[in-house]
């Protein structure tokens, strides 16, 4: 088994990102890694599935479940790179996932560092570690370049 490190983690969830940017999706990207290996990985694809819930972290989860023959994901880490929606921070929080690291805010639609600030309620009943902000400028700029060809 290859160690895999943050920053491949985050090439490979770009690199879902940009595929799903191809398939007229917001580029948006997830990598769930357990052990040093990614278990999961997937790009948004709510338009292609028709399916509102098909965010990149929602497959993302399901598949790692799949893989682990388990709901919880108890030591597993998810990178993503845009901050997650409140429905992806819900799943995030009731999978367990351990660490959650991002790399683009999410103003509007955000609900970790903005918004509703889902693991900060005293209703969700388990937070990960958050780590935001890396290699947020990319993302940014690949959102960006996205939404500006949309126009």
């Amino acid at each position: 088994m290859k160690y895999i490190a943050q920053a491949e983690a985050f090439d490979a969830a770009f690199e879902e990102a940009r595929q799903a940017a191809l398939r007229d999706e917001v580029p948006v990207g997830a990598v769930i890694v357990k052990d040093g290996e990614i278990i999961a990985r997937a790009g948004n694809a709510p338009r292609e599935r028709h399916d509102p819930t098909a965010h990149a972290e929602v497959l993302a989860i399901r598949a790692a479940c799949e893989k682990l023959d388990d709901e919880r994901l108890s030591g597993c880490d998810l990178y993503v790179t845009l901050e997650p929606c409140a429905m992806c921070a819900a799943a995030i929080s009731f999978a367990r996932i351990r660490r959650l690291y991002f790399a683009a805010s999410d103003a509007k639609g955000g609900a970790v560092e903005n918004g509703g600030r889902f693991f900060s309620q005293s209703s969700c009943h388990h937070a990960p570690e958050v780590y935001g902000g890396i290699r947020e400028q990319e993302a940014a700029e690949m959102l960006k370049e996205f939404f500006a060809e949309k126009r």
